[in-house]
């Protein structure tokens, strides 16, 4: 992935799907891409297959958001919430006939009942990323590779997961 002064690192990605509730992360995914726009459909498939049903709603930051995203999330049967950024302001235009997904999620966020659900958002899943870094100490991978990476992520998430049941 490229870095800040033009160089590129070896790097990854980590995902995680949090709980509402209990802030438990129920799943926790790694790619080797930087963009996280293609990242929320895996990650759901990935709750599903954890829980055997997908949540009723998912809410995901503007990282997560492109018009092809959206509209794979369309397809599925529970409430997708993604922030647009600077397009989901008042003043911005989104074309809806070129994006009509975005567009439609543009209308959901100016509800009131979307702009409730989406603050949700950073109070659910920022705390365990948070937690991870600063009470588990874990601000980089030890590992090469990214089968091992992703095990040595799914190994963190469940360090933390086992911290905060014993707390439950």
């Amino acid at each position: 992935m490229k870095h800040s002064g033009g160089n590129f690192e070896q790097s990854y990605n980590a995902q995680t799907a949090v709980d509402a509730e209990r802030q438990i992360i129920i799943a926790a995914e790694l790619s080797a891409c930087a963009s996280d726009s293609g990242q929320l459909a895996p990650m759901l498939d990935a709750v599903e297959r954890h829980l055997g049903a997908l949540p009723a709603q998912a809410l995901a930051d503007a990282g997560y958001r492109s018009e092809a995203s959206l509209e794979v999330l369309a397809t599925y049967p529970c409430e997708v919430i993604v922030a647009l950024g600077r397009e989901g302001r008042d003043d911005a235009r989104i074309d809806a006939q070129r994006h009509p997904h975005t567009a439609a999620m543009a209308a959901r966020l100016q509800t009131e009942d979307g702009q409730a659900a989406y603050r949700r958002r950073k109070a659910i899943v920022e705390a365990p990323n948070g937690w991870i870094k600063t009470i588990l100490g874990f601000r980089q991978f030890s590992m090469r590779g990214i089968e091992k990476v992703r095990a040595e992520w799914k190994l963190v998430c469940m360090a933390l997961n086992m911290r905060r049941m014993a707390y439950l």
